[in-house]
């Protein structure tokens, strides 16, 4: 495609599918390498444009990020935009976590939160790009459709991203010279791990997939050659590679183990006789021209070999060992490179040894009915939900003098909603309510002040059950109550421990929610919806503070709070059931998500989040059990 000018950012992509923007400078010098082709050596250690980014190299030629502490693989690209927009303007829109850091927006999204703000709009919605949040920028807060819960966003003005002119290459297109991939590669600098970077890919592209051998800069007389395994003859089946590739160790071993430990291991490669062809493998293979494979084309034994080879001379110089995982795990890349990493953090002055990462375990072992207990206390093993109504005869007037009392001085501030004088008119501009504008009122229990012409705006806003929320402080007035879909909640008790309750049995809880419409209270009425993972089984104690926990949450089942209909945070669908801001294990027997056990503050945390939903003790005793 040819434009005159962009703007270029690079992005990979998390693991709930959304491309995450690098930032400008490390944007700038991934550029750099990349611009520089073959004799930068196309591989980008991001450590050295931010020091937070050490763990992370990026290899060129397979877009791939690779982190060398746990030999994580995702994938990169290349994305251009227009000059004039955020990016270009050196424009970061972020918001602000639970943990009170800044997270930036995906670009999309702040591209579009910057549009909206230089045409002096009052707010965006961002529904129309997937997302059911509204961008105020009068109060440059957040606001989420579903549940109203308010964060802060800020504008911050950084470097501008690298631009580019002509012709712009594809996001794959790297070399941009296919001849010049042929060359060996310098490395990008002097460093240890960039050298050893370069050194491994030298190995792989000069011998295509067979086993490499390390060769000390000043060894020793080599020790006489193991016999050659002979070669098959043509149609007659390859020798065992393997026992081929053992033999090899050993002798690598032994060569290793002769060489001053102040020796730096030059790389050069051999293919054995008994290994397979490489994919270069047919006419034209034998013109000594050896193509360069990215990465991602060799297969698992045979990078294993090259690493433990190499990594078995590097300990031999007297490198000391410490875990790296994922070697033998099962992770949709190749597991195998997780071995390179022993090198690379070898090469960098880091100990090393390769281990076997621990298992993710989601269910409990099998149980039969039989050993399936109901929970004291509790009565029945189910609960179903259905569409609620909201108490008809009573107008939002009436529902808010209730909980306000009137103000006949307005304090000398702003009204937190429409962010004009209280002294004032509201500045609400939507439909507007059978009240004055002028009118202003007091929460009862949190004492906070508003219009009452915006209070009422906010509650024909919501979800009309007669209950408020102050939007200040979060405080809740009458009974609060959601818009989950219909479905069904089962508990009971099941004969296996939780990792960190092992004195207890445990709790588990089964929700199952349908596909099906959305309702008049849903953010599309209408419109069909998802239910995607369900049944979904989450687990608690079976402890005192357990069966609370389960009490509480049976009480904001009923009152629809445990689930919504949104976009979904892991795969960004929209129009699907989501959870509703209280946090569940769905992990049984580890906690490699974040979502299971041993987590000591989880009841703590879940307690503090179904309060926030104002459902406490003192819920239990307006609820049948």
């Amino acid at each position: 495609m040819l434009l005159a000018s962009a703007v270029v950012v690079w992005e990979w992509l998390n693991e709930h599918g959304r491309w995450r923007p690098y930032s400008p400078a490390v944007s700038h010098h991934i550029e750099a390498v990349a611009r520089a082709g073959p004799r930068a050596g196309g591989s980008v250690v991001l450590g050295q444009a931010d020091s937070r980014l050490a763990p992370y190299i990026i290899d060129l030629q397979s877009m791939h990020q690779f982190r060398q502490d746990t030999g994580t693989i995702r994938p990169v690209r290349r994305s251009y935009y227009d000059p004039s927009s955020a990016p270009g303007k050196g424009v970061v829109w972020e918001w602000e976590n639970d943990s009170g850091s800044w997270t930036p927006y995906d670009m999309d999204v702040g591209i579009t939160i910057q549009r909206a703000y230089e045409k002096q709009h009052p707010w965006v919605d961002l529904s129309t790009i997937g997302f059911c949040y509204v961008i105020d920028f009068a109060t440059m807060g957040q606001i989420n459709r579903q549940t109203q819960r308010k964060r802060r966003v800020r504008r911050r003005l950084d470097m501008v991203y690298p631009l580019v002119s002509g012709t712009l290459p594809k996001s794959q297109s790297w070399p941009a010279s296919p001849g010049a991939a042929a060359a060996p590669p310098a490395p990008t600098c002097a460093c240890p791990q960039c050298l050893l970077v370069m050194s491994v890919k030298a190995a792989v592209s000069a011998g295509g997939l067979g086993a490499a051998t390390l060769q000390p800069r000043k060894a020793p007389p080599a020790p006489p050659a193991a016999p050659k395994a002979p070669a098959p003859a043509p149609g007659a089946k390859a020798a065992d590679g393997t026992a081929a590739a053992r033999g090899s160790l050993k002798v690598l071993a032994s060569q290793g183990g002769r060489q001053q430990a102040a020796s730096t291991p030059a790389l050069s490669s051999v293919v054995s006789a008994a290994s397979p062809p490489g994919p270069s493998a047919g006419p034209g293979a034998g013109s000594g021209k050896a193509s360069r494979p990215g990465m991602g084309t060799l297969n698992r034994s045979h990078l294993q070999r090259l690493a433990i080879a190499q990594s078995r001379v590097l300990i031999a110089s007297g490198v000391p060992t410490v875990p790296v995982k994922n070697l033998n795990g099962s992770s949709p890349v190749n597991p195998a490179l997780a071995g390179i990493t022993g090198i690379l953090m070898s090469a960098a002055g880091l100990p090393v040894c390769l281990t076997r990462p621990p298992k993710l375990v989601l269910h409990p072992p099998p149980v039969s009915k039989s050993e399936i207990q109901s929970i004291p206390g509790i009565s029945h093993t189910c609960r179903k939900t259905t569409k609620k109504q909201a108490k008809k005869g009573k107008t939002p007037e009436e529902v808010l003098k209730k909980y306000l009392q009137k103000v006949r001085h307005p304090p000398d501030e702003d009204c937190t909603i429409c962010m004009e004088r209280l002294s004032a008119p509201s500045g609400y501009k939507g439909p507007q309510p059978a009240i004055k504008p002028d009118l202003v009122g007091k929460l009862a229990k949190c004492g906070h002040i508003f219009h009452l012409h915006c209070l009422v705006a906010m509650y024909n806003n919501g979800n009309k059950d007669g209950s408020l929320q102050c939007p200040t402080c979060k405080t809740i007035y009458g009974v609060k109550t959601g818009t989950q879909p219909p479905g069904k909640m089962e508990y009971h008790i099941i004969p296996h421990a939780l990792p960190g309750h092992s004195d207890c049995k445990t709790i588990r809880i089964i929700y199952n929610i349908p596909p099906g419409v959305q309702g008049p209270e849903h953010p599309n009425p209408g419109k069909s919806f998802t239910a995607r993972g369900f049944p979904r089984h989450c687990y608690l104690p079976d402890s005192e503070k357990g069966r609370k926990v389960l009490k509480l949450l049976l009480v904001a089942w009923d009152r629809r709070l445990i689930f919504a209909i949104g976009t979904s945070s892991t795969t960004g669908e929209s129009d699907t059931v989501i959870w509703n801001e209280i946090h569940h294990k769905t992990e049984f027997g580890s906690n490699l998500t974040g979502h299971g056990y041993p987590d000591i503050n989880y009841l703590d945390n879940v307690l503090a989040e179904l309060a926030a939903q104002g459902i406490t003790e003192e819920s239990l005793a307006q609820e049948k059990d």
